[in-house]
């Protein structure tokens, strides 16, 4: 009997959700647990699983649908098993614009070419999200990547190598500079008429980064917190101004980048200075979050890359005192079981971190690399519970607009930090709002931070 899919409520205010992206075309055998397509809703986006295994049959749903919660958008079915009647009309695709016509495609196998493919040739293939999204930017079929995480799963960093060293398409070997993608719109998800050039090649041992969005003037410089990777952003998108170009980075020791044999704050901060520097980045306004925002303040002072404003959202080192159970459990957690607890502190409202967050947010812990390097880095920059480190002398020092941006609500480090802050510094405030009010309070942190933006110009 085929088992309906559907549009799940994955938030309490959850009315309904977009498909981002389908993983498993029309036809292809699943087994339940699979991921099968990827959804987003104003607080997050996730992974949604197979219930059960069989052959997809999805209705025609174009990725960037909107689809009220409980509707169906497809029915795994037995191999001869007939969709069942009355089907719900699909929604219709939308047009793209006429300039879009005139934009380069990224290259890869017709349809044409792809219809003629052996069923024998078609395969399911397990990857992280993060790889996925590497392996678009590259231009990289995952059926040729090599998986090193549990059970074949590809990592970041498998595709990452095969990108860096160049690939074979069909056709020929091709390097991945050649390939043109498409900018998404943050609204429709539709391509538009920006070209986002693929990450340039770029020694191994540099910070993975990504253009999250491509834009005119200075560009949007992101930098995560511990534990989290450049993805957490993504979120962010809707309320940076869509002229501004955004790129993120994996701190060294998280997402796709390599650990530091002995990290510190002026060695993560010499780390992302490479990066921006291989990128070819200066002039830049810089926004980061918890560890991330005591990077970004020691970048900024070191003076290597050119910053024009810092933007900190609850930044680490302004004080001795953190939850120090907090990053041991975080930098350990392995399982779902264990990360949940921990993500929890993180907010202030528990119902914001839905089951499907925590169980994607595990599923990146897979690889055990990771849980070394940022068990190796918390036992580093947060000795014994406490913050190894300070900015409040870089801070003091710094020539430029800088805002920072608490909840009253952290349970990860003290909001007392606010204060006695440099004069010109500029404090917000959010009251009833944890440690990351880029989940809780998007919408006023967009606010906030198209204010700072406009003052820094």
């Amino acid at each position: 009997m085929a088992t309906e899919v559907i549009m799940p409520r994955v938030d309490m205010d959850m009315a309904s959700g977009r498909i981002s992206r389908w993983y498993v075309e029309e036809g292809v055998r699943v087994e339940a647990g699979q991921p099968l397509f990827e959804i987003e809703t104003d607080k997050a986006a996730m992974e949604i699983e197979a219930p059960s295994g069989g052959i997809l049959r999805k209705l025609p749903l174009a990725d960037g649908a909107e689809v009220s919660v409980g509707s169906a958008v497809g029915w795994i079915c037995a191999p001869d098993e007939m969709l069942p009647q009355n089907q719900p009309e699909a929604q219709p695709e939308k047009a793209l614009p006429d300039e879009a016509s005139a934009i380069p495609q990224t290259q890869g196998p017709s349809s044409e070419a792809a219809a003629k493919e052996p069923a024998s040739d078609r395969r399911f293939v397990t990857a992280t999200p993060l790889a996925r999204r590497i392996a678009a930017g590259y231009g990289i079929s995952l059926a040729t990547v090599q998986g090193s995480g549990p059970r074949g799963r590809i990592q970041a960093r498998d595709v990452e190598r095969l990108g860096a060293n160049g690939f074979d398409h069909a056709q020929g070997s091709q390097d991945p500079a050649s390939v043109p993608i498409l900018s998404r719109d943050s609204d429709s998800d539709r391509p538009v008429d920006r070209i986002i050039e693929p990450p340039i090649a770029t020694p191994a041992d540099l910070p993975h980064g990504a253009w999250l969005r491509k834009g005119e003037g200075p560009p949007v410089v992101l930098l995560h917190g511990f534990g989290a990777d450049l993805n957490s952003w993504r979120l962010m998108l809707g309320v940076i101004a869509p002229s501004r170009s955004v790129f993120a980075i994996d701190l060294p020791g998280h997402g796709a980048s390599p650990a530091l044999p002995r990290p510190d704050l002026r060695s993560l901060a010499d780390a992302v200075a490479a990066r921006l520097a291989a990128e070819g980045l200066s002039n830049i306004d810089l926004v980061g979050h918890s560890l991330g925002g005591a990077v970004a303040t020691e970048l900024a002072d070191i003076g290597t890359v050119g910053v024009r404003s810092l933007f900190l959202i609850a930044p680490a080192g302004l004080g001795p005192e953190i939850n120090g159970a907090f990053i041991a459990g975080l930098a350990r957690a392995t399982s779902e079981a264990s990360l949940a607890p921990w993500l929890r502190l993180l907010v202030d409202d528990g119902d914001v971190l839905t089951p499907s967050f925590i169980r994607s947010t595990a599923r990146q812990r897979e690889d055990r690399g990771i849980i070394k390097a940022q068990t190796d880095l918390a036992a580093a920059m947060f000795p014994d519970g406490t913050q190894g480190f300070s900015i409040r002398g870089a801070m003091e020092r710094l020539d430029m607009p800088v805002r920072l941006v608490f909840g009253t609500n952290d349970r990860i480090i003290p909001p007392g930090h606010a204060m006695h802050l440099p004069p010109l510094a500029a404090v917000h405030r959010l009251p009833g709002v944890g440690h990351m009010p880029q989940l809780e309070s998007r919408a006023m942190l967009g606010r906030i931070l198209a204010h700072h933006l406009h003052d820094g110009r």
